[in-house]
This record gives structure tokens, sequence and C-alpha cells, in this order.
């Protein structure tokens, strides 16, 4: 790879988004790879926004992704890429969740969520939506979607030459290994 690569993980808190970014660093450090990765946690314990940024290549000095810098944008929820769309470089690419997760304004009456999201990401970006969430959900575990996300994004990325069940397996907790694998192979082939 001739340069550093950024991506930018970005959902709401619970939905696994630092798992799967620490699965991607794990696998570009073990392919060796200089690695940086920053995590924002804000009040993700109370449905707030959450985003990890990735970068990597030959020699990596910041872990910030500045606005128009992320080659890769994974969304956990279509208001979040909405949101951090303003990082994305021109011709980078949105993997995003198609789930749509209603903040507490909206839940309280006072906002509606907004109409035609995937429309405006699509006149900005390549964008490969896939409903990770319900994939998941099929397979028995909803909360499997952020690996779902990581096979895509993988796939996304061209990075298929990693051992990756190798590493899933290494960093998940033993009684979710095989169900996360699953769901990795699952976005692999949604896309």
């Amino acid at each position: 790879m001739d340069s550093v690569k950024s991506v930018l993980f970005v959902g709401v808190g619970g939905q696994g988004t630092i798992l799967a970014s620490k699965i991607l660093t794990i696998g570009l450090i073990e392919s060796g790879y200089d690695v940086k990765m920053s995590e924002v946690h804000g009040m993700s314990q109370r449905g707030g926004s959450v985003s990890t940024q990735v970068r990597f290549g030959p020699k990596v000095y910041s872990p910030i992704i500045g606005s128009g810098q992320a080659d890769l944008l994974v969304s956990f929820e279509e208001m979040e890429a909405a949101r951090y769309l303003k990082y994305l470089k021109p011709g980078g690419k949105i993997v995003v969740n198609t789930l749509q997760l209603p903040s507490m304004p909206i839940l309280s009456g006072k906002k509606k969520y907004p109409q035609g999201i995937m429309d405006e990401l699509q006149k900005k970006a390549t964008v490969l939506p896939l409903n990770a969430t319900q994939i998941a959900t099929d397979m028995g575990n909803p909360k499997s979607a952020n690996v779902v996300l990581f096979g895509a994004l993988v796939k996304a990325l061209g990075l298929t030459d990693f051992d990756w069940k190798s590493i899933i397996s290494k960093t998940v907790k033993p009684k979710f290994i095989d169900i996360n694998l699953k769901a990795f192979e699952a976005g692999m082939t949604a896309t």
C-alpha cells in the first residue's frame, strides 16, 4: 500500500463500533501495517454518538482524520452517516447499516427522523447499504451486526487476504466466536 488509508467508524453507544474498529486494528498490525486508532465515546452509554478513527499504512503519524480525509466511512445507523459525511474524501465509500435509531428528541416527539438520508448520501459518495441488523437478527444475534458491517468493510477495502477468522476468534469472547464468524461471512457476501 502506497499511502495512508483512513477509516471512520460511527454509530450509537452499544452497537459495537469500538469492537469492530479493534478487530480491524489488530488485523492490520498483525499484517505489518503501522496503525493508529482513536476513540470518541461521547454520551455512548446513554445512546449517544460514538466514533472511532483508524489510520493505517507504511507510516502513520496521527490517529486523527480531518474533514474530507476518510477513505471509508462505516456507519452503524443512517443518521450517523449523514452526521459524519463531511469527513469522507471525494471518491470515498460509505458502508452503512440501513437501521434507523431515533434519538431522544425524536423519541420524545420534538423532532422527526430525517427522511431521504440514503438518497443524499448516494449523491455524494459510493454507498454500500446493507441491513446489518436484520442479517444479524436472522442469524440469531442482533448484536453481531457490527461484525456484519466489518465483513462489508473488509470487502470494500480489498483486505480479503488477511486471516480475519483467526483475528475475530482472538478478539471476541469465546462464547460469541461462532456467531461472529458467521456474521463476518454474511457481511462479506452482503454487498
